[in-house]
Parts: structure tokens; C-alpha cells; sequence
């Protein structure tokens, strides 16, 4: 699923300078019934619009994501081409382009944003479509499973920043070796291909932190993202 962007950008003589973000989050999988994430990615256009939109973001395309790995490759690069600029598209768009990859864990009792992925696919259930690596590389090609590639985003500025305004929020260096960290590599070598950046998010469980909360988490969060970049 999808929506279109807001473009509410700073006019400045020189053209719209902005940022664009766009956000994913995952479907229901082993043990979790109910994934968060679904809810906070299909609500934030509808949540951003009623709330404000912060003078610089563009909040692009809203998609839900298959909780699986190898299965789901293809339509995660359909998604992750979609947000390339074209030669023809809004001048706006030609500004920086960040992915936020929502994901839940359900054992956390905060936020986390994560600063890195490992070329590891171990899982520890099966994923939705069946697929249970052992120890296998994500990217055969970049070699090792013990490679890691990093985010671009200034994680610890993020972090302090979110924690300024109230919230629950840790730098983590893990993102585990699940369908999460699975997304985050392939979006991270994506981005570093194609001069966008990527940061996966971990949630906990509305149990844990309700689900306005959550909402009020992520749309600070694209806030964040907009001031510092």
C-alpha cells in the first residue's frame, strides 16, 4: 500500500529545500499477531496532515512490508526504486531522500534506532513465507557474515534529540539477525548505491507503549530528521 507525500517545504530564494521521507513497516508474524508497525505506517500520513507537517519534510510513500526475507527481496527493491527521483519530478524531490524502516521487537520496553545491519541471516522462527536461514550471508557478494554496514544518519543526534522531548530511546548496535536486520542490509547497500540514506526504528508492543504514543514517536521522529539534515 501507498500514499502520496505533503509537500509543505521551506521557500527559500534558491528553491524548495527540503527532505523526503519515506516509511515502511511489517505485517503480522511468528508470535505477533498484531505488528505496531503496520498501524503506525498506515495512520502517519492521516496522523502528519491533522497534526502539522514540519516545515522541510516531504513525507513520501507509505508501505507495509511481507515479515520475509529472501521471498520478499523483489518487492522491497520495488519499493525502495520508487523512491529514486526522476528527471521530471518535483524539484523538491531532488533533495535528500531518507527510508525509515519501522520494525517491532516485542521484548523492548523503548525505542530503539539502530545504527547498523550485519550480512547475517539467522533466523529464529521462520519467516511468513517459510524461510529459515541458519548462518547464511545476506549479500553473498559483499562477502563474510560478519560484515556490517552502518547508517549515514547521524544516529547519537537523532537519539538525544528524541530523548529531549520526553520519550523512551536508546542507540542500539544490533538490530538482531531476523527479518529486520535482513531489510536494513539490503536498504542500507541500497541507499549507499544510490545516494539516499536508510534507518531502521525497533518499537516495542502497544502493550508496552501505546499506540498514541507511538504515533507522536514517529511523527517526532521525521521532525528530528528534518531539523538535522
Amino acid at each position: 500500500m501507498g500514499s502520496e507525500g505533503t509537500v509543505l517545504a521551506s521557500e527559500a530564494s534558491d528553491g524548495p529545500s527540503c527532505v523526503t521521507v519515506h516509511v515502511t513497516g511489517f505485517k503480522k508474524f511468528h508470535g505477533v499477531s498484531e505488528n505496531p508497525t503496520e498501524t503506525i505506517v498506515c495512520n502517519l500520513q492521516e496522523y502528519m496532515n491533522k497534526n502539522g507537517m514540519p516545515k522541510g519534510l516531504v513525507l513520501g510513500s507509505c508501505h507495509v512490508l511481507e515479515t520475509a526475507g529472501q521471498g520478499a527481496v523483489a518487492p522491497l527493491y520495488q519499493t525502495l526504486q520508487s523512491a529514486i527521483p526522476s528527471e521530471n519530478s518535483n524539484p523538491c524531490d531532488s533533495g535528500k531522500v531518507i527510508w525509515v524502516h519501522f520494525g517491532v521487537n516485542s521484548g523492548a520496553t523503548k525505542f530503539a534506532i539502530e545504527n547498523q545491519a550485519v550480512n547475517e541471516a539467522t533466523f529464529r522462527c521462520p519467516d511468513e513465507m517459510g524461510w529459515k536461514p541458519q548462518k547464511l550471508p545476506i549479500i553473498p557478494s559483499d562477502g563474510e557474515i560478519s560484515l556490517v554496514r552502518e547508517t549515514a544518519l547521524p544516529v547519537e543526534d537523532i537519539t538525544k534529540a528524541l530523548a529531549k522531548k520526553g520519550y523512551e530511546v536508546m542507540t542500539s548496535d544490533d538490530a538482531g539477525r531476523f527479518v529486520c536486520n535482513y531489510v536494513y542490509y539490503h536498504s542500507l547497500r541500497f541507499a549507499e548505491k544510490n545516494g539516499t540514506k536508510s534507518l531502521f526504528v525497533h518499537v516495542p508492543l502497544f502493550l508496552t507503549i501505546d499506540e498514541e504514543t507511538q504515533m507522536q514517536f514517529a511523527a517526532s521522529l521525521l521532525e528530528v530528521l528534518a531539523s538535522l539534515l
